[in-house]
């Protein structure tokens, strides 16, 4: 196979990542519409992820957020986004560049991306000449709906997210033969 040095799998990450900021960036003008809201899971030691000592702590490798009824403060730039929530109804503000999110669902349409998120090993791995993992692609199958009581509706979903796992499609389903 030929090599790729157009890199259209970083151009793809790229893309989809502007998606999710043209989205945050309209909930942040004008609020959710309808029954949308967010999962949105990041690595918690990514390069630019400010957080809590409390909230590294207590998810070290990556946590899941839930943009939904009680967020404040959602501002969003061209390399990430901020928002108020809280935690235990302990309020916190979390800065998260849009490199560290793994994954955006909206669950009132079933709308999911993946995203290849690069920490400082797998670009160690890149620059020794390991081959880089796949690039992750948009998974856009109907997920059952669960059940969830008002209060798992109030705190963040990392152990949901981590249970229900994911399935990676291959952009090379959807291609003609």
């Amino acid at each position: 196979m030929a090599d790729d040095h157009i890199r259209y799998d970083i151009l793809a990450q790229e893309a989809l990542r502007g998606v999710m900021r043209k989205v945050l960036a309209e909930v942040a003008r004008t609020g959710l519409p309808g029954n949308h809201h967010f999962f949105i899971t990041f690595l918690t030691g990514a390069p630019g992820v400010r957080v809590s000592s409390r909230l590294r702590e207590r998810y070290p490798e990556q946590m899941t957020i839930v943009i939904q009824f009680q967020y404040w403060d959602l501002k969003v730039t061209d390399t990430g986004f901020e928002v108020g929530l809280s935690f235990s109804d302990v309020p916190e503000k979390l800065e998260i560049p849009f490199s560290a999110v793994r994954g955006f669902y909206d669950p009132s349409v079933n709308f999911e991306l993946e995203f290849d998120v690069k920490t400082e090993t797998s670009a160690e791995e890149e620059l020794a000449g390991q081959p880089a993992p796949e690039p992750l692609a948009v998974v856009a199958e109907k997920k059952p709906e669960k059940k969830k009581t008002a209060e798992a509706e109030k705190k963040p979903a990392a152990a949901d997210a981590a249970a229900k796992g994911a399935e990676v499609v291959s952009l090379d389903a959807f291609r003609k033969k």
